[in-house]
């Protein structure tokens, strides 16, 4: 053999892992073994989530996400289909920018080096990537199409700028969305999170929050990750109704406002509010606006204003996770009086930081009685608690020390015509009423919110728009893209909310592309989620400078076959990327409306029973163990930890295991027979191997199919028997997509020319795998005597025969057995 992996031809060499991996590293980058025709038939296209290349380098997570989705697209190699597996970097956005910083390097300088670390690593992992197609969204040919993606929304409407409240990270400058927030803290850096007003640039995500979750129901994707968007989009059926604010400053002590008869009219001040709960309108005994609600300072009296102001600027100061979580409830009277649209009666209007603007219309109907936090809200401030759903039509003075949320088998009481009703028909009955009158219609609504897009920070794409005084927000021609990326050499954002792009005044002061008269440029810049929003249709078509993406090849190679990820991307860059995908589906620019055909989530490792983490010590570098035991071995222990979309534990000694096996299987190839055939025994435990790890690997059961595969390497070499060639190919060819380069090794070895991965996979004979024989344990008395091996389909008689006939087990049967106790192909009990 050449490349000194075996010495001489009678003594052949141990198996050597660096030197293996070392010459089919080189020899499928010669060859561009992974090199894809994207005019290849049976075209299938595998994704894995590309990394930030944010750190020194990647962590054992990334290549245990990375090695799952490489055995998948392996295997499908082997089936027959032309695979397609790219690999970039996310590499804008602000953990790069963090990580610049801390290290104090600018990232136009870090990132790139950074990335050719990963590349290394990557590729000595040994990941069947067609290289040809990597990208990074720092480059220039690719955040150039994430700009034009910007304007394909903004033509459509769907890009929007408005002043909006936001959590805002003192440390890190910038805004972070809801997700970015723990217990009212930054998740990167730890800091106490502020609440700010700015203006930011939004897409209408919320435009399609019925069709995002329609196609819920259809998608092949992880539960988990399913049932994570559902909730995050969060449908509502329910009403929104009307409550008339009465005149700040003629209220004359009234408390009624008589019957409501007439029809409100347009120019009324009103206060309106979402509820799924409209049955409840009876019971509402006052309004709460959010600190932030544009009524406020219209309903607030001037004898409240000072206090509201007040309130109001405590508010500001909390995050907007806080704000939904805080146990002690506060608030502040504005002196002003809305009318109930059920009741006729006025009811109060306050503020208080547990309504927030971001959902439904920043206003609540209080139903003190039936909500848990309008109860402690009532109390706190001795505000009146009505009962309106009870038990039967009997229970309308229950008391109600706490709020009673009860519906199931409730009717309504207190509430006039509808008592005695359902709550479900009180809910159809009160809300046909109300739309009668002009008080109330029924609605809707999601708990999704529009997608913020604009980031406070240096290190993104620059949002492609300019503003004129003459011709007001105009969309940069696509003619005039990329908008470049200026170097900025202090790019440490501040706690101005202004981005670092705003001082630099050579590049923001731009003509008018429509005028020609002087104007200046967006300075925020993009979230790095819309880099990664559409990276999966840019990579097929790398390359291509016309477009985006190519049509011919995307129509071929989209929408991708099998994703896989992490499911903390769930609500994130998974639901970005359907969104993304319709908006431009509804452009007539792609033919299917959703990107991923399959997605699953891979689970997480944990070391020695404990999550990793640099301050614990305890993060498992991979180069050290690629160094130590080699990537096959470091690939196939990570599958082996347990379900793959479950994760497992990472401990030391665990990968001796594997690599022993590897040891085992190289020593076979180097003394199996190529005369003579197989035996029978051998040859059904293979192909009942060979079913198991056909059936396993497409379900990402690889724990199991690894296990499978070490089960028929026992019984290979039992008792040190030499293996026939004919039982050893095929394991070869079963090992593959778990350890590539040995296989690629033994594969040469035993006389093939060509890639393992164009071989095929072996096919599994049903009849060679039915087993013909079966081991029966014989017990005496309940008491375990022996073991008799019978033909499979032996009955009583037969086993009766065999057990009576073995002197080890016939010594403890005296006399007539008094019964006789037979489960086939699996026990026989002599009672005596």
């Amino acid at each position: 053999m050449t490349d000194s992996i075996r010495e001489t031809a009678d003594e052949p060499a141990a198996y050597d892992p660096a030197a293996v991996e070392r010459k089919w590293q080189a020899r499928w980058e010669e060859r561009g073994a992974n090199h894809v025709d994207l005019g290849g038939e049976r075209p299938y296209y595998t994704l894995m989530m590309f990394p930030y290349p944010s750190a020194e380098g990647l962590h054992v997570g990334n290549l245990f996400a990375f090695t799952g989705n490489d055995i998948h697209g392996r295997f499908q190699r082997q089936q027959g289909h032309t695979v397609f597996q790219p690999l970039g970097y996310d590499a804008f956005g602000i953990h790069s920018e963090n990580y610049a910083l801390k290290v104090g390097v600018h990232p136009s300088e870090l990132i790139p080096r950074n990335i050719d670390n990963f590349r290394r690593q990557l590729k000595r992992a040994g990941l069947m990537v067609d290289w040809s197609h990597e990208l990074s969204t720092t480059d220039r040919d690719y955040y150039k199409w994430t700009q034009w993606v910007f304007l394909q929304l903004h033509e459509r409407g769907l890009a929007y700028k408005k002043r909006a409240s936001v959590n805002w990270c003192p440390n890190d400058k910038t805004v972070l969305a809801n997700e970015q927030v723990i217990n009212g803290e930054c998740e990167r850096c730890g800091a106490r999170v502020e609440q700010r007003s700015l203006e930011q640039w939004f897409f209408r995500i919320t435009d399609y929050a019925g069709r995002l979750l329609k196609n819920l129901d259809t998608i092949d994707w992880s539960e988990s990750t399913r049932t994570a968007q559902r909730n995050w989009i969060g449908r509502s059926e329910g009403a929104e109704l009307v409550f008339p604010v009465q005149d700040v400053y003629e209220y004359a002590g009234s408390a009624t406002v008589s019957g409501m008869s007439g029809e409100m009219t347009a120019e009324q001040l009103a206060v309106r509010v979402f509820t799924t709960r409209p049955d409840t309108i009876f019971g509402a005994t006052y309004l709460v606006l959010a600190p932030e609600h544009p009524l406020v300072a219209q309903v607030t009296t001037d004898e409240q204003r000072s206090e509201v102001e007040d309130y109001q600027v405590r508010a500001s100061k909390q995050d907007l996770v806080a704000r939904k979580t805080v146990k002690e409830k506060t608030g502040a009277f504005t002196g002003g009086y809305a009318t109930n649209p059920g009741t006729g009666e006025l009811v109060p209007i306050w503020i208080a930081d547990y309504v927030l603007m971001e959902y439904g219309t920043g206003a609540i109907m209080a139903v003190p009685g039936h909500d848990e936090r309008d109860h402690e809200f009532a109390l706190a401030f001795g505000l009146p608690i009505v009962r309106v759903v009870g038990a039967d039509a009997h229970h309308v003075a229950a008391p109600m020390d706490a709020a009673d949320t009860e519906t199931d088998g409730r009717v309504l009481v207190n509430s006039r015509q509808f008592s005695g009703m359902t709550v479900d028909a009180g809910k159809k009955a009160i809300i046909g009423w109300l739309s009668e009158r002009g008080a109330g219609t029924g609605v809707t609504n999601y708990r999704l919110h529009d997608w913020c897009i604009s980031r406070q920070r240096y290190w993104g794409p620059p949002i492609p728009i300019i503003y004129c005084d003459a011709c007001g927000t105009v969309p940069v021609p696509q003619g005039q893209l990329p908008v470049e990326l200026p170097f900025v050499e202090d790019f440490k954002p501040d706690d101005s909310g202004i981005s670092p792009l705003a001082r630099v005044e050579s590049w923001y002061r731009v003509p008018c592309p429509t005028c020609g008269k002087p104007a200046r440029r967006e300075t925020d810049v993009s979230d790095t989620f819309l880099d990664s929003a559409w990276y999966f249709l840019r990579y097929p078509s790398t390359g291509h400078d016309e477009a985006a993406f190519d049509p011919a090849i995307t129509k071929k190679w989209l929408p991708v076959n099998s994703y896989i990820g992490g499911n903390e991307h769930a609500v994130l860059h998974l639901l970005y990327s359907r969104f993304i995908t319709m908006v431009l589906h509804d452009a007539g620019l792609l033919d299917f409306e959703e990107p991923f055909t399959k997605f699953r989530a891979h689970g997480m490792i944990v070391r020695e029973g404990a999550k990793m983490s640099k301050s614990k010590g305890n993060v498992v570098n991979p180069d050290e163990y690629i160094e130590s035991w080699g990537a096959d071995s470091f690939r196939t222990y990570l599958m082996f930890l347990g379900p793959y979309e479950e994760g497992g534990d990472f401990r030391d000694k665990g990968i001796s295991g594997v690599k022993r096996f590897l040891d085992r299987l190289w020593a076979s190839a180097q003394v199996a027979e190529r005369v003579g055939e197989g035996e029978r025994a051998v040859l059904r435990k293979l192909h009942q191997t060979i079913r198991k790890v056909s059936q396993d690997v497409p379900a990402l059961s690889y724990n199991t199919a690894i296990a499978a595969m070490m089960e028929y390497m026992n019984t290979l070499r039992s008792n040190e028997r030499t293996p026939h060639l004919t039982e050893l190919e095929p394991l070869v060819q079963l090992v593959a997509p778990f350890a590539p380069h040995i296989a690629e090794e033994l594969w040469e070895q035993l006389g093939h020319e060509g890639s393992v991965f164009d071989a095929g996979w072996p096919a599994f004979d049903a009849s060679l795998a039915a087993e013909s024989e079966v081991t029966l344990a014989v017990q005496v008395n309940g008491k375990t005597r022996g073991t008799v091996t019978l033909p499979i389909d032996a009955d009583q008689s037969a086993a009766m025969s065999a057990a009576m006939t073995d002197a080890s087990i016939a010594k403890f049967v005296t006399g007539e057995p008094k019964k006789v106790i037979f489960v086939p192909k699996r026990m026989l009990n002599i009672v005596v």
